[in-house]
């Protein structure tokens, strides 16, 4: 089995080289090729990946290269998680938004959208260019934001399943607290990338007893915490939300909070620099614990998953993926991309049942996936008034004025990767 990761210099690659190399088992990788333009990160990175793999005695073979044509050859699975415009542009989606009041972020709000402009094209290329060397090959997108870039691929007719480590990090959490194992705990998650509810925390299957109540009584304080919301709102929802819904119910103490530090793409690069640094080490041959303040928590583990779940060597038959709705929201278009339980297999992704859900939460999805066929739109098409339509659309800005404003500052931030300003 041979799989390419496409931005396999990213400081993030340890921890899939660590999920890999323990569950080899699951998923019998016998090469694994990182692709990466940067090559003097992709050396670092890939020193460390080829020892971890030695200390844990993994027999697999991995692979460098700066062509993609080449690591991407007669791969089962290219796993995508690139980020087109690095840490700079990250910086800059976090930062402009702030100046017209709105929320600063890197996947949602007007700064998801410069992303999703910037890598939509990108990410098309490559799996175009995956489908001319091997049509068969699955395309696992870890790229953000998920759902407009899974949805893209799917839209362009190309085998592909988003995939985001929210719903992971909760059945760990939850299983933490609950004290039994992660296997046991079933979420019935529900939304879309980023924007999902936990409607229920059930016990050894999907059809098994729903323990939510039990857990929000018993450690409401901890989930609160984590999510940094009010223990009353939680209690008062009566489900977990995603910690990116704290965008939505806290925008304006967001923002005020945000104008008072440095922005995350900041912390996130002096981390990367230390990071990189310490790949350089050679007797450096596990992930190091900094690696855990810098995102992506238990990405391996759902990444090997699904790629196995796909490939046939036998990963769990549901998981949370982003794949097309296909009536499971009835008030959504069938093409819609939606973030829930599904069964995984060979052939793809099916969604599972889900319960009707309360307006509260359907409502706030409809708007946010109207908001993504606009935003998909621009990315396809281009045009500032495209632009100005999705951002006007987006319930975080949702004025005239600001819509204005923000189309301006996201052109002239992003002229470089917009092939049409």
């Amino acid at each position: 089995m041979k799989l390419a990761v496409v931005g396999g210099g990213s400081t993030y690659t340890p921890e899939l080289i660590d999920g890999f190399a323990r569950l080899r088992d699951t998923l019998p990788v016998e090469e694994l090729v990182l692709v990466d333009p940067a090559a003097d990160r992709l050396e670092l990175v890939g020193g460390l990946a080829r020892r971890i793999f030695a200390k844990q005695g993994h027999p697999g073979r991995i692979v460098t290269t700066s062509d993609l044509d080449a690591g991407i050859a007669d791969a089962d699975a290219v796993l995508l998680q690139l980020r087109v415009g690095g840490q700079a542009a990250r910086d800059q989606d976090e930062t402009w938004p702030l100046e017209c009041g709105c929320v600063g972020q890197e996947t949602t709000g007007a700064g998801g959208l410069a992303k999703a402009l910037r890598t939509v094209p990108v990410v098309l290329d490559i799996a175009e260019r995956v489908r001319r060397t091997n049509p068969d090959a699955w395309i696992i997108d870890f790229t953000n934001p998920v759902g407009i870039v899974t949805r893209a691929l799917l839209q362009a007719g190309h085998k592909a399943v988003g995939l985001c480590n929210v719903a992971i990090g909760f059945q760990r959490k939850f299983a933490t607290l609950l004290g039994v194992t992660p296997s046991e705990v079933h979420l019935d998650h529900v939304g879309l990338n980023h924007l999902t509810w936990e409607l229920g925390v059930r016990l050894g299957g999907p059809d098994g007893e729903d323990v939510l109540p039990k857990l929000l009584a018993e450690h409401g304080d901890a989930v609160a915490g984590d999510l940094r919301m009010p223990r009353q709102i939680v209690d008062r929802l009566g489900v977990v939300p995603s910690y990116y819904l704290r965008y939505f119910y806290a925008h304006d103490e967001v923002v005020r909070e945000l104008g008072t530090k440095p922005s995350r793409a900041a912390e996130v690069a002096a981390m990367e620099k230390q990071l990189l640094e310490m790949y350089g080490d050679p007797a450096l041959d596990e992930k190091p614990a900094l690696l855990g303040k810098r995102g992506g928590a238990f990405y391996s583990e759902a990444a090997v998953d699904l790629a196995s779940s796909l490939l046939g060597a036998g990963g769990p038959p549901v998981q949370v993926v982003n794949t097309y709705n296909r009536g499971t929201l009835p008030f959504l278009p069938d093409d819609a991309v939606i973030e829930v339980q599904a069964r995984v297999d060979g052939t793809g992704a099916t969604p599972l049942a889900v319960p009707a859900l309360d307006p509260l939460f359907a409502g706030l999805i409809g708007h946010v996936t109207a908001y993504e066929d606009l935003a998909l739109e621009a990315a396809l098409r281009g045009g500032r008034d495209r632009v100005f339509k999705a951002l006007l659309a987006h319930p975080l800005v949702g004025q005239f004025e600001y819509a204005e404003a923000l189309t301006d500052r996201l052109i002239a931030h992003n002229r470089e990767h917009l092939a049409w300003a």
